[in-house]
């Protein structure tokens, strides 16, 4: 059975009068019905880049400049405006990261949440949509319901609209959901009753998540398997075991040394990756870490490493366990894996 979503050599540009960006440089990556995969990397990754060229919704001077995606064995690329239209919101949705731009201001949330519901459902009534939408906003851990449906964004906090945007979001039930940040202007507890609202639809619906997100807490959560972004490209890729009990990147391991643990002494310290993020206007042609890398070598500058298999009888072991197909194939670009004798 293919999967869900099938992305191959994804390229995204944004041609720029100093030159071309090239935010996203050659993704690929596959997802199954029911399945989490996580997008994590530092500001500037290339993550939300990503997720609006797989909705459509690049803005100029951004242009995918190659590669393809597959959506349930259609190809998005090749859709007109009217048809990624029929299937944004409805079969593919996407919270976004600023929900105080994402709403509209001159409308109601109920108007909103209603307006998407009835776009995509011709046949429901408005009292039927409208106890669809006070049902999702009560799911989301919003109180009084029926009096935020009739107030305006800029009435609510932001937290509040964050969790409006969620429940509109998950209104219709979408197949896939491209979460870009959701939980950031949440408080912890809010934070969980998401993750597990996010956890319970997608098990009822078999509906696939891609969660693009800074906390790697959260990966951990909720996700199968994680894609690392760094500078426009994927540089490891593995399920969640691999990455965190595994990792294999230097990068990869930067970031999970620089995040905080329970068992850690007071005496311990963080340890930050040092230098500066990569110039993508003026990015070298190896691996776009390698200026960051304490272990960076004179090819890592001069040529861009491939991507190297690890562990493939764990990989067998785990897609056996897990009855899948496209996952957890446990993949690393760094130079350092070829001298070190991996395949």
């Amino acid at each position: 059975m293919p999967p869900l979503l099938e992305v191959k050599d994804l390229k995204v540009s944004f041609f720029t009068p100093v030159g071309e960006v090239k935010a996203v440089d050659g993704i690929s990556y596959s997802l199954d019905n029911g399945e989490v995969m996580g997008i994590v990397g530092e500001s500037g990754s290339g993550k939300s880049v990503e997720a609006f060229a797989l909705m459509g919704i690049l803005d100029d001077p951004g242009k995918i400049s190659g590669g393809s995606v597959l959506f349930d064995g259609q190809s998005i690329l090749d859709l007109s405006r009217k048809e990624l239209e029929q299937i944004r919101g409805s079969r593919i949705s996407m919270i976004f990261q600023n929900p105080m731009d994402s709403l509209n201001p001159v409308y109601t949330v109920g108007n909103q949440m209603i307006g998407v519901l009835r776009k995509h459902k011709s046949g429901i009534s408005s009292q039927d949509a409208k106890e669809k939408a006070l049902e999702m906003l009560r799911l989301v851990g919003i109180t009084n319901p029926e009096q935020r449906l009739r107030q305006y964004p800029f009435e609510l906090s932001g937290g509040m609209c964050q969790r409006v945007m969620i429940a509109m979001s998950l209104i219709c039930e979408p197949r896939l959901l491209i979460a870009d940040e959701p939980t950031t202007a949440l408080d912890v507890t809010i934070q969980a009753q998401i993750l597990e609202l996010m956890k319970s639809i997608k098990e009822r619906t078999d509906m696939a998540i891609i969660f693009i997100t800074h906390n790697l807490a959260v990966i951990a959560e909720i996700c199968d398997k994680v894609s690392v972004m760094y500078g426009g490209h994927i540089v490891e890729q593995g399920s969640v075991d691999d990455i965190f009990y595994n990792p294999s990147h230097p990068y990869t391991k930067g970031l999970l040394r620089s995040m905080p643990r329970l068992d850690e002494t007071q005496a311990d310290r963080l340890i930050p990756i040092e230098g500066t993020p990569i110039n993508m206007l003026d990015p070298n042609p190896g691996c776009p870490f390698a200026p960051r890398c304490d272990s960076c070598m004179r090819i890592c500058v001069n040529e861009m490493p491939p991507s190297s298999g690890i562990n493939a009888a764990y990989n067998a072991t785990y897609n056996a366990t897990h009855n899948a197909t496209h996952c957890a194939a446990h993949t690393a670009s760094c130079w350092l894996l070829k001298k070190d004798g991996y395949k």
